[in-house]
């Protein structure tokens, strides 16, 4: 994360046009948070490449391939995955020079809809682009290697002479450390309330030797991992109505607590602070807190239903870390979803990171802190991750831990 891969493709996509007298067409496939800064890289490195973007609704896409895309006046076509999924009849009718699909690990399930589709394209060359080729088990790396050879990775045991791999730490010598403190915490007496109620509710399927209907068992756990977030997730338990936001907010939650002593610390010494969750509803409490606790933040989600709504967010989200970034910015925490966080978003002008809660998959959460720690870094970085102590998310943090300890063991010698 954060190594120049953006850079990398579009240096090769120039000298193919520029040294080889390749032109293209290439199409370059990138998570929608993603598409704005691509297209900024393109007019900022090699401005005479003719990269044009493919986003919008129906009738703003069916004139763009009428007059633009048919035509054919351009080099690059950029578009998201979403895009491509309504549009693969347009992208079918060409010739492509180059595939390249950014944060490939999306993928990484051969049978899903988008492996599909972008099997079915025409393309001379593929190029897959990520951080974390590696998610959870060695068949999804093989889904990766199959895609771009599949007759050389007709099986999964061909995987051995093909990794290259670059760690942060050789890409940037002067990238200052980043250090991991667990903080594990208790419920508090409301939280404890609806935790046993949640077990209790469900006991006959927890205690069932059988086969566990796996639906009702990870919505028992969504139930559990929202309460050690906070109890007020849940309807009926926030004091009210009148609903006001007072010291109630962070008393009734043992993460709060915390969290309120840290940022008191952290703003203290000057820092500033990513702030992730899992649950967007959690953040809506957060931003609760921040208001009245008088802090200032920006905020980022990955939810966009609509797609008139999506140029006004991808607007707002740009903006939003903009005014972040920008020097002497009075912007002291940035809570963000850590899905929607993850891809593509260069926050390094944060040097804490506080994960709220943590992923099922580890790749996630490092995705998340790699928003801070990566080139342009100044100051180390600290990570804080919350943890409550004898619940689920304790399994979760060791789930998370054995799946690293799997990335290490195959692709890090």
């Amino acid at each position: 994360q954060g190594l120049g891969k953006t850079l990398q493709t579009i240096a090769l996509l120039g000298y193919l046009k520029h040294y080889r007298n390749i032109p293209g067409p290439h199409m370059v496939l990138v998570p929608k948070s993603t598409l704005h800064n691509w297209m900024n890289e393109f007019k900022r490195w090699v401005p005479s490449l003719r990269a044009v973007c493919l986003i919008g609704d129906k009738d703003a896409r069916a004139a763009f391939i009428r007059d633009v895309m048919m035509p054919g006046e351009w080099d690059v076509c950029v578009t998201s995955y979403e895009m491509v999924i309504k549009e693969k009849s347009v992208f079918k009718k060409f010739n492509w020079r180059y595939l390249v699909i950014d944060e490939a690990h999306r993928i990484k399930n051969e049978k899903s809809k988008l492996s599909e589709i972008v099997r079915e394209f025409k393309t001379t060359n593929r190029l897959l682009l990520t951080g974390t080729p590696l998610q959870n088990n060695l068949h999804e790396l093989w889904a990766l290697l199959n895609f771009l050879l599949p007759d050389v990775f007709n099986s999964a045991d061909v995987l051995k002479p093909f990794l290259l791999r670059r760690i942060k730490a050789e890409v940037e010598k002067s990238l200052p450390p980043k250090k991991e403190v667990k903080i594990y915490l208790g419920l508090s007496k409301m939280q404890r309330e609806w935790y046993t109620r949640i077990l209790m509710k469900d006991i006959d399927i927890l205690n069932s030797a059988g086969k566990m209907d796996k639906m009702r068992l990870l919505n028992i756990l969504m139930q559990l991992r929202k309460c050690c977030n906070h109890p007020y997730l849940f309807d009926g338990a926030e004091p009210g109505p009148p609903y006001t936001t007072d010291t109630h907010l962070i008393t009734n939650s043992g993460k709060m607590l915390v969290l309120d002593k840290l940022l008191a610390k952290l703003r203290e010494q000057g820092s500033r602070v990513l702030l992730f969750s899992q649950m967007t509803r959690l953040l809506d409490i957060l931003e609760d807190y921040c208001m009245w606790r008088g802090y200032e933040y920006c905020r980022l989600d990955g939810q966009t239903p609509h797609e008139e709504r999506e140029a006004r967010k991808l607007h707002i989200n740009k903006k939003s870390i903009d005014t972040f970034n920008a020097p002497n910015s009075s912007k002291f925490i940035f809570m963000l979803s850590t899905r929607a966080g993850g891809l593509g978003i260069n926050l390094a002008t944060a040097d804490v990171v506080i994960l709220y809660d943590s992923d099922w998959n580890p790749q996630v959460d490092l995705q998340a802190m790699d928003r801070a720690h990566r080139i342009g870094q100044k100051k180390p970085v600290r990570v804080f991750r919350l943890i409550t102590d004898n619940t689920v998310e304790e399994r979760i943090v060791e789930r998370a831990e054995i799946k690293l300890r799997l990335d290490s063991i195959v692709i890090q010698q």
